[in-house]
């Protein structure tokens, strides 16, 4: 706290030059007491700026608390602000999660006519799901794959790239001709294997034994090749041809004999039923049909 400053002794009267008659008698005490006047002049300056670096330091002190109390205010009001932006965050999380229970509990969570997705570039570009088509009292469930894919529309022309197909009922087809690749295991009826409109050609002049895709083939011995060659029909064991495996045989001119050979299944000629191998001669064409898993019969030309 600010203390009161010394007191200051009050100096004799001071010698007046002009007077000799009292210079000498006042001009001694005066000096005298001016050591005493500066050491008390001397206090009273020390006190007063003591006084006034106190003084000070309170100012700034106050200025200081003022300045903290404006900064404490200014933190309440932060945290009143915080506090209503928790109690709004709090109001919207709790109204969205009664919403999404509300969603959740409604047998309906929208109407077919309100579109579900639009898009992010193009508002107006819209999907929406139409359901009425449905059975009554009847949930569809609709399980999207993991991966990126593009949907197959019923009514638009698309282009699919390895997809299988597992037992398809192909109304009017245009199949064509693969670009690569062949069509396997179709049937032109549910039951009969699609074969060829022609007969085509296996060209042997070696000893050979069938092979399933010989089935609706023609296996020929070229007149080029005179020695006589065997060609053999597996046991059904072996090669499992369908029945109504039809093979034909055919003997160019100048060919060797050839022999059509059976091995553990039945083969019988036609006519007169007798079983086992037959050969054929140039010339001689001769067919074969399987009936059963493990019966053939052949009948031809050259054939004996």
């Amino acid at each position: 706290m600010p203390t009161a400053p010394p007191s200051i002794t009050a100096l004799p009267s001071a010698p007046d030059p002009n007077n000799r008659s009292t210079f000498n008698a006042l001009a001694y005490p005066w000096s005298a007491a001016l050591p005493t006047f500066g050491t008390e002049v001397s206090a009273v300056a020390t006190n007063v700026k003591a006084n006034a670096d106190e003084a000070q330091a309170d100012a700034v002190a106050t200025a200081a608390d003022r300045i903290q109390t404006g900064l404490d205010v200014v933190a309440t009001a932060a945290d009143r602000v915080q506090t209503d932006s928790d109690r709004t965050s709090a109001t919207n999380s709790a109204a969205a999660a009664a919403a999404s229970a509300a969603v959740a509990a409604s047998a309906a969570a929208f109407f077919d006519t309100n579109p579900v997705v639009k898009g992010s570039v193009d508002a107006t570009k819209q999907v929406r799901f139409e359901v009425d088509g449905l059975t009554t009292a009847t949930t569809r469930v609709l399980t999207v794959p993991d991966a990126v894919l593009t949907l197959v529309g019923v009514d638009t022309a698309q282009t699919l790239t390895n997809k299988t197909l597992t037992g398809p009922t192909l109304t009017t087809p245009a199949l064509g001709t693969p670009a690569s690749g062949n069509l396997t295991s179709c049937t032109a009826d549910g039951t009969n294997a699609v074969g060829f409109l022609g007969i085509p050609q296996n060209s042997k002049s070696a000893a050979y034994t069938l092979v399933l895709a010989d089935a609706g083939k023609h296996i020929l011995h070229p007149s080029a090749d005179t020695t006589a060659r065997i060609f053999t029909i597996p046991a059904n064991a072996s090669v499992a041809f369908p029945i109504g495996t039809a093979v034909t045989f055919v003997n160019q001119a100048s060919g060797g004999v050839i022999t059509i050979a059976i091995t553990t299944d039945t083969m019988r000629l036609a006519g007169a039923g007798t079983t086992g191998s037959r050969t054929l001669a140039a010339n001689g064409v001769a067919t074969a049909i399987k009936l059963t898993a493990t019966e053939w019969i052949v009948s031809g030309t050259g054939l004996t």
